[in-house]
């Protein structure tokens, strides 16, 4: 008689337990096993360092008792136990750890038959940005008190702005040293030209400036890519092999931009000299929590932050940087052309969530747009051309960044209308909640829905 596929025998069961409880033993998440009910079942030893009680304790009570005693706070098993639902919380620990905490529902059939929690310890992360913050604070307080008076002259770098004059002052003191930087922003802010600078401010100016996109280069060739390859080494490699990026930026500087879209992963350590900055939109301490990104890395990394407003922020940039890009399209094109007193209101209005790109893009669009008005560009009869159009000349399209922000605001002002609360816009968006006020925030977008 054939055994069921399904069932277990004694042997798999046996099999099974073995595994688990070396799963449980090596897992460096902290993991807690339940019944449908609550009570604990198994225990990771790592558990007791956070929570303050040996894995027998734990597997002699339930998750109601623990939370009363203040053991879980709050349990993120009850929470699944309410909802019948995955969960996620912030708690807080008897030992004075913070953790992050999921749990997961199992069923069979319609049953809940098990509930598996785990929880990440966040608290040196926490520790290491607090640190961090202080650190900018400290700087731009030296900054103000210095009278930013670090680079008056170099016209490589204008700042009109308070903000922008704290980022230059900042990354002038750090130029000459081999502190890896890591800036901060959103799309189209920026972050390469600052990165240029930052390396002919250095010592390393007469070296290489190698820019890797990391989201550009797909994960089966990354690490061809970065340390290169040797003769043969895969399908089409030359045949005498080729140096990787790495080896290019010897003894110059080296970005990585979209560091968050690096992959997870480890290679062979090498020497090599050259100095590192990362550039990333992405919220890099969000990714380590969520396990998506390695946090020995963002330690290392995250040396010297400097976050980079975006342009709504410092509008007063917007002047010079209408004049430097109006300078390069007439260099480019050929001719000089201005700018139309009737779309100024527009460009110092305007939120800009592409920020600089975005702003270029609008002029050359405008410039190419407006080849029938000889010496400027937005003579319209209106202050805010929002259809990008010209007299007598084709609607241009905008860009796909452009296109994806003007959505993304649409969808995030028709939910805010309709909602009551950040959690409800992330249910009819489908995303999580403190995503919906990231994007909330970044489109500076209020809740006006009924229980707003």
């Amino acid at each position: 008689m054939t055994a069921h596929p399904h069932r277990l025998t004694p042997a798999t069961e046996h099999i099974d337990s073995a595994l688990l409880t070396t799963l449980l033993a090596t897992t460096h998440d902290h993991l807690l096993i339940t019944d449908g009910e609550g009570r604990i079942l198994r225990a990771s030893p790592s558990c007791g360092a956070v929570y303050g009680l040996t894995v027998e304790a734990l597997c002699e009570t339930t998750v109601a008792e623990l939370e009363r005693r203040g053991v879980l706070a709050p349990s993120v098993t009850l929470r699944v136990l309410a909802t019948r639902c995955p969960q996620r919380v912030m708690q807080t620990t008897p030992t004075g750890r913070q953790v992050l905490a999921e749990a997961h529902p199992v069923f069979i059939g319609d049953e809940l038959v098990r509930i598996i929690s785990r929880s990440r310890d966040t608290t040196d992360l926490r520790h290491l940005q607090e640190e961090y913050v202080q650190l900018t604070r400290h700087l731009s307080a030296q900054l103000r008190h210095s009278g930013d008076t670090a680079d008056e002259a170099d016209p490589g770098f204008e700042a009109h702005s308070r903000a922008m004059q704290e980022v230059r002052g900042l990354l002038r003191r750090v130029a000459d040293t081999d502190a890896t930087v890591l800036l901060l922003g959103e799309s189209g802010v920026g972050k390469t030209l600052l990165a240029r600078q930052l390396h002919r401010w250095s010592s390393r100016r007469d070296g290489p400036f190698i820019d890797i996109n990391c989201g550009a280069i797909p994960e089966g060739l990354f690490e061809a890519e970065m340390f290169g390859s040797m003769p043969g080494a895969f399908s089409g490699a030359p045949p005498r092999g080729r140096p990787g990026l790495l080896e290019q930026a010897e003894g110059g500087t080296l970005l990585l931009d979209e560091i968050g879209e690096l992959p997870l992963g480890d290679t062979q350590p090498r020497r090599l000299d050259f100095r590192l900055i990362v550039a990333t939109h992405q919220d890099l301490a969000s990714r380590v929590e969520a396990g998506s990104f390695r946090l020995d890395l963002f330690y290392r990394l995250n040396v010297v932050p400097v976050s980079i407003p975006p342009l709504r922020e410092r509008r007063e940039e917007i002047p010079a940087l209408v004049e430097r890009h109006m300078s390069r399209l007439g260099e480019r094109y050929g001719e000089t052309r201005v700018v139309d007193e009737s779309l100024w209101g527009y460009l110092m209005g305007h939120d800009w969530p592409g920020n600089v790109r975005e702003l270029e893009n609008f002029l050359e669009r405008r410039w190419l747009a407006g080849s029938d008005t000889p010496g400027r560009i937005g003579e319209t009869g209106t202050a805010a051309p929002a259809d990008d159009t010209v007299s007598g000349a084709e609607p241009m399209p905008p860009t796909l960044a452009e296109a994806l922000a003007r959505t993304e605001r649409a969808c995030l002002e028709q939910a805010a209308r309709d909602a009551g609360s950040t959690y409800e816009v992330a249910r009819r968006l489908g995303i999580s909640q403190p995503g919906a006020v990231r994007k909330l925030r970044k489109h500076g977008i209020k809740l006006t829905g009924h229980h707003a």
